[in-house]
């Protein structure tokens, strides 16, 4: 067993890479650096262990070897570091801060938030440390705290993109989406490149009802990153509000060769195509997302109306009914369902659905029972 040890030992000590390690600490983490830059991970990884093992005090050779197990999602190896790093020299906000990365990145968002503020504490220019506090705040819902972070981090960083894309997301948050709208222009002007700028743009020009907006936003998104499902989902959206559903069923198609297994995407092509009256087609896609998703009652209610359309009546009521079965509060339902009664000549059942819906609250049931149900 002790030679064992030892043979260990002496084949690491004598290993080319920690030959003359001693008193070179400062050159194995220059070196490390450059690996890094390289994206050479690994070989970074055994250049600061050769530091540390030169100079096993140097707080600067843990902290970037945590670091890099960060880059690597070793998140909890990574805090070791940092942990040792900050024992060692405790004045250096870059040291906490990294700390604070790896807790966020680890889903422990309130224990990152006290690293990042001694990180401001130590360096009040920091603007990372605010930016990544924001984002702390953030996943815990303090919206309000994130952006007034963001906002600190912008103030000193005013030239970064990214933390004026993380305030307009934050700004959505809080239901202020022309502010939004300006900081994700603020961002494409810094970085012209980013599909999901225009992306998040679009989104809040849609919500605002900028329909002709969005769509430009999207169709950037699109021309700059055209694997993304979403984004074709998006723009479909925004057509399908300027009722150009043609455009839409385009988006929707092109949404599902990339991504076939969304029964969403189905519904809502289904959708666009019933209003172009191709109840054949939109029947089509209401199966299929049925399919996917047997458990969605709206799929159910969008395939019964189509089928009404058709006057498919019989099919209209079944599905109504397998709504009803996944959501019995749905007063539309019944209703829609008395109607399709109505047109069979079941007119007392056709009136039991309309009395339930009025029953629910549901207006129109109440008028329509003075004068069918009398």
């Amino acid at each position: 067993m002790k030679t064992t040890v030892l043979t260990t030992a002496l084949l690491f000590v004598f290993s080319p890479i920690f030959l003359e390690a001693q008193n070179k600490a400062g050159d194995y983490i220059r070196q490390g650096k450059e690996s890094v830059e390289k994206e050479d991970y690994q070989q970074s990884l055994l250049f600061f262990k050769a530091a540390i093992m030169a100079e096993p005090f140097n707080a600067e050779a843990y902290n970037e070897r945590g670091k890099v197990k960060s880059m690597l999602e070793d998140f909890y190896d990574a805090i070791g570091d940092f942990n040792v790093a900050i024992e060692y020299d405790s004045t250096v906000d870059a040291y906490y801060n990294n700390r604070g990365i790896a807790k966020f990145y680890l889903g422990d968002n309130a224990a990152a938030i006290p690293d990042f503020e001694i990180a401001m504490k130590l360096n009040p220019e920091n603007a990372d440390a605010y930016a990544n506090r924001g984002f702390a705040w953030y996943n815990l819902e303090y919206y309000e705290e994130a952006f007034f972070d963001f906002s600190r981090a912008i103030n000193l960083d005013p030239d970064d993109p990214d933390k004026l894309f993380n305030r307009g997301v934050t700004s959505a948050e809080l239901g202020e989406y022309l502010n939004a709208i300006d900081d994700y222009t603020q961002s494409i002007r810094l970085d012209p490149d980013d599909p999901e700028t225009y992306n998040y743009r679009g989104v809040a020009r849609y919500t605002l009802g900028d329909f002709a907006g969005a769509v430009a936003d999207y169709s950037k998104a699109i021309e700059l990153d055209s694997t993304d499902a979403t984004k074709y989902d998006n723009r479909a959206l925004a057509r399908s509000a300027m009722a150009d559903y043609g455009g839409a069923i385009e988006d929707y198609t092109s949404s599902l060769m990339l991504f076939p297994d969304d029964p969403d995407a189905y519904n809502f092509r289904g959708v666009a195509r019933y209003n172009l009256e191709d109840y054949d087609g939109a029947i089509e896609d209401y199966t299929v997302a049925i399919e996917m998703d047997p458990g969605e009652a709206l799929f159910y209610d969008n395939r019964a109306s189509a089928k009404y359309e058709q006057k498919d009546f019989e099919g209209s009521i079944e599905d109504y009914t397998s709504s009803i079965e996944l959501y019995p509060t749905d007063p539309e339902a019944f209703y829609f369902r008395a109607m399709a009664k109505f047109e069979l000549g079941n007119n007392y059942d056709g009136c039991l659905d309309l009395n339930t819906a009025a029953n629910m609250g549901l207006e129109t049931a109440s008028k329509d029972i003075k004068k069918k149900c009398k």
